[in-house]
């Protein structure tokens, strides 16, 4: 055979080359791409070196999140609790001021009952006297005028030793203000200026002018002596008492218009008399 003849080739044509073209032509636009991107991307870009990794949820991490939503609860549930308390202490001093404006609002009316009561009960006893002075005027007229003029005689000078002390006390408080149950120092009423007055020279009377009235020694009108205790009304029932001065006159706490005041007999008519000195 000539060495010049021809020789089949082995090679496989190439098929496909539609195909070829194609994938040249992919290629040929990624590359396109990938070198406008660069050129439009910054000058200084530095090429990304690592890869950085999302935090895992660990165990440590669930428990911290865990205890931060519990403190968070806490910290509401305090501030509901302050808020109560707030609320109840608001509650209670209202209640408290409104408690106390009504003791108050009570303890006014008391006191003004109380002088209501006072003042009807002194009128009681300014009517009363003024009564049994009108009856015992009306009975006795005669002779306790009989009895002024007899007893006018008498005077203060003539009294010494604890009779003289007891007339020096009372004069001393007239002038002051009576005021029922008052025993002094700057108040009286007939029976506490009496008792105070013959407390001073030692001597103890009953505290009430019922009882003063039978405390000693019943004398007579006409015989009456500085220091005697007046009384009005009966003897054990007496409604009102004085200390007989001299000259005809008498001091006693007379009442809430008038105070301790030295008068005549005639101003006052006495029923009757006792000696305890």
């Amino acid at each position: 055979m000539s060495h010049t003849a021809h020789i089949p080739s082995h090679r496989k044509p190439r098929r496909n080359a539609p195909k070829t073209a194609l994938r040249a032509g992919v290629a040929g636009g990624v590359l396109s791409t990938i070198a406008v991107a660069g050129a439009a991307g910054p000058a200084q870009a530095e090429p990304v070196t690592q890869t950085i990794e999302m935090p895992t949820i660990t165990a440590g991490l669930s428990t911290a999140v865990a205890a931060s939503a519990q403190a968070t609860q806490q910290v509401a549930q305090d501030l509901q609790t302050q808020a109560q308390e707030d609320a109840a202490a608001a509650t209670a001093a209202k209640t408290a001021k409104k408690a106390k404006a009504e003791a108050v609002r009570k303890a006014e009316a008391k006191k003004k009952a109380e002088a209501a009561a006072k003042a009807k009960a002194e009128a009681a006893e300014r009517a009363s006297r003024t009564a049994a002075r009108t009856a015992l005027g009306t009975t006795s007229g005669s002779n306790a005028g009989t009895a002024v003029s007899v007893s006018s005689s008498s005077s203060s000078s003539s009294a010494t030793g604890s009779a003289a002390s007891v007339l020096a006390f009372v004069k001393a408080q007239v002038g002051d203000a009576y005021v029922s149950g008052g025993t002094g120092p700057n108040s009286w009423d007939c029976s506490g200026l009496v008792q105070a007055a013959f407390r001073s020279v030692g001597v103890d009377l009953p505290r009430v002018s019922q009882a003063q009235s039978t405390a000693g020694t019943q004398v007579s009108l006409s015989n009456l002596q500085p220091g005697d205790i007046l009384y009005w009304g009966g003897a054990g029932s007496a409604y009102h008492v004085g200390v007989y001065v001299g000259g005809g006159e008498f001091v006693g706490a007379q009442n809430s218009s008038t105070g301790v005041v030295q008068r005549p007999l005639s101003y006052d008519p006495p029923s009757g008399a006792v000696r305890v000195l």
